[in-house]
């Protein structure tokens, strides 16, 4: 079989690039002075003149903490891999208007240094919306509250404006990384799947092309990537390399998915830029797995082919925090995603190797001469033993009032928007009119994503933007007040992307058959429970506290309520866990401060939430659980040493 000579760059040797031709053995001496190019050749990418083939792998980096970047791009480089795939999100980097981050999750600099350490190409998808299955399709909240109306991934001028802002803050960061300045980026993405966003504004997408390339130049390869169907024409514009993404259920389609791609670019290698091993999952779903050896089997194809793949995704992580996103499908037009992004990948959710990583390195073995590197071992996560946790705190309560940081009074619904408030709870009062039928119906109109009422401080029922629950039956006497916590579950990140969160409708009382009152004058208040700061301050505050729960099966009928407990941990003991909230209902989890994320074991598949060592320390750790319905008797959790995904 005749192999295609690939290079690897061995960065950071001082007037000489040493280039190792993996496939023959041979090593070629590049002087510094040499032009460096990447570039889309007849049939094949060129690297400096050398024709160029890559097996991929997607790891973004703002799913892993920082100190374990280097351990899993390593076990990516053993599996044989050559180019790393990562998105950039502009959420992550601009939480907030003008207010940029660079450190720890969001340390891209840093990210790239160390592919470069390890020899690896980047190919970088900037976006600016990437999708990913992040909240907004990684693009900031904040868009729709600075400029009301936006309509973005359009030629609109506001978002126009914003995006050329972004842009000349990043890629002044990631300029000297560039292939053709000396780095390692050999490819650089416009867009994501655009084809399939119903706007079909190719007056944009040329603009962001042209924006894109005033930064890049000719120092990588500019390109789109897009589901093969019946729009995809619609993301494809002049000066961007054309390829396609599909995962194995389409493998029957294989040539007819390459010829479309012919019938928009003759020339050049194939690419699939999204090679699925895996898939999303969300919650009230079964998990997503793909087999192991199909995978490879069409793997082994496409190489066959020719073709260069990417991996999505070869490791997953964590959507930690309130970053995971939604989905515009199911019942109620709306499924939020998990909180792990395991993917069933390569890698598991902690960086692992799995079975299916060593399939694909055979593979890739048969067309490519493998690393010396060998496949790390699989670290086992640690099992402590189980731990009791106290309420300590309701979240209707003084000590709870401490975490709201934003408050309005008046006769509108203020939005999570409007509020400048990216994720959490917002909290809706209002004075309930003489209610003249017995039961009543109280309606949510526009709820946006799920509310639990009370009447004063009494529960009476669920509300579910997933489910299409709006309404539920309340009773004269009950209660003079209405409570509507509403919590944000992630905003959709694929196609509908004006997801705005809270109630965006009214809120209406029945009064008699086809008579509704609507309620007025709100008392909103804000709970962010994202700021780590405020977190911790806030343990300090209620640690040693106990609260009474409201009965003894556990059915939290007062609101919320906050659960503490401590794990204390050696250092010969301290390593990667599973937290199991199996008993529990629903809430989020801090530990040492940090939102590790959404946990909801009731609905599943997810089960346990992953817990690095990264976030623990030796000596005592804070595990604070925010509980929205239910916590079991006694009130406890448990620590695996796996996760469990699928239940």
């Amino acid at each position: 079989m005749q192999m295609t000579l690939k290079k690897y760059i061995l960065f950071g040797i001082v007037g000489l690039v040493v280039v190792a031709a993996v496939t023959t053995g041979v090593v070629i001496a590049v002087t510094a002075d040499d032009e460096r190019t990447f570039r889309v050749g007849e049939t094949d990418f060129e690297m400096d003149g050398s024709k160029f083939q890559y097996v991929a792998g997607s790891f973004h980096y703002f799913r892993a903490f920082r100190d374990t970047w280097e351990d899993k791009l390593t076990v990516m480089k053993s599996t044989g891999l050559n180019v790393i795939d990562t998105y950039v999100e502009w959420a992550t980097h601009e939480p907030e208007p003008n207010m940029y981050e660079w450190d720890d999750f969001a340390d891209l600099p840093y990210f790239l240094e160390l592919t470069q350490k390890l020899g690896l190409y980047v190919i970088l998808r900037p976006g600016p919306y990437i999708c990913a299955e992040r909240d907004n399709g990684g693009l900031p909240y904040w868009l729709f509250s600075q400029y009301p109306g936006i309509r973005v991934r359009t030629s609109d001028e506001n978002y126009l404006n914003a995006v050329r802002s972004w842009y000349e803050v990043l890629f002044t960061k990631i300029d000297p990384y560039l292939y053709g300045k000396g780095g390692n980026i050999i490819m650089v993405q416009v867009e994501n799947e655009y084809g399939v966003f119903e706007a079909c504004d190719k007056n944009y997408m040329s603009w962001l092309k042209n924006e894109t390339e005033k930064y890049v130049g000719d120092s990588a390869v500019l390109f789109t990537v897009d589901i093969p169907n019946e729009r995809f024409e619609c993301g494809i514009t002049e000066g961007a390399f054309v390829t396609t993404d599909f995962g194995i259920d389409r493998v029957d389609e294989m040539e007819s998915i390459w010829q479309l791609v012919r019938r928009h670019q003759p020339t050049g290698p194939l690419v699939n830029s999204e090679f699925y091993p895996g898939w999303l999952t969300h919650w009230q779903e079964d998990n997503q797995r793909r087999d192991a050896d199909e995978v490879a089997n069409v793997l082994r194809r496409m190489l066959q082919d020719g073709a260069s793949v990417n991996f999505y995704m070869f490791f997953g992580g964590t959507n930690f925090g309130f970053t995971a996103g939604a989905n515009a499908w199911g019942i109620g037009g709306y499924q939020a995603d998990i909180t792990s992004y395991d993917y069933d990948a390569p890698m598991d959710e902690a960086g692992n190797p799995t079975m299916k990583l060593i399939k694909i390195r055979n593979v890739i073995g048969e067309f490519f001469t493998l690393p010396t590197i060998e496949v790390p071992e699989v670290k086992v996560g640690r099992a402590y033993p189980d731990l009791a946790l106290h309420p300590v705190a309701k979240l209707f309560s003084p000590d709870g009032q401490f975490l709201v940081q934003n408050t309005r009074i008046g006769s509108e619904l203020e939005t999570f928007e409007s509020l400048r408030q990216m994720s959490g709870l917002i909290l809706y009062e209002a004075n309930l009119p003489k209610i003249r039928i017995d039961p009543s119906v109280l309606t949510v109109n526009g709820l946006a994503d799920r509310a639990h009422v009370y009447q004063d401080n009494h529960f009476v029922g669920c509300l579910s933007r997933e489910n299409a629950i709006t309404r539920l039956p309340i009773n004269p006497g009950t209660g003079s007040r209405i409570r509507i916590l509403v919590e944000n579950q992630g905003r959709i990140n694929f196609d509908k992307l004006d997801d705005i969160k809270g109630i965006l409708g009214n809120v209406t009382v029945q009064q008699r058959l086809g008579e509704e009152e609507e309620l007025r004058n709100w008392d909103i208040s804000g709970y962010p429970l994202s700021n780590r700061a405020s977190m911790n301050e806030f343990v300090q505050r209620v640690e040693g506290k106990t609260v009474p729960l409201p009965n003894q099966n556990g059915v939290l009928t007062e609101g919320p309520v906050f659960f503490l407990g401590n794990l204390r941990l050696t250092a010969d003991n301290i390593g990667d866990t599973y937290l199991d909230p199996s008993g529990w209902g629903k809430g989020v989890l801090y530990v040492n401060g940090f939102n590790l994320g959404r946990y909801w074991p009731v609905a599943g598949p997810q089960i346990t939430m992953y817990v690095p060592q990264s976030i623990l320390r030796v000596g005592d750790n804070s595990i604070l659980l925010l509980e929205y319905q239910k916590a079991p008797m006694p009130t406890m959790v448990s620590f695996k040493s796996q996760s469990f995904l699928d239940g």
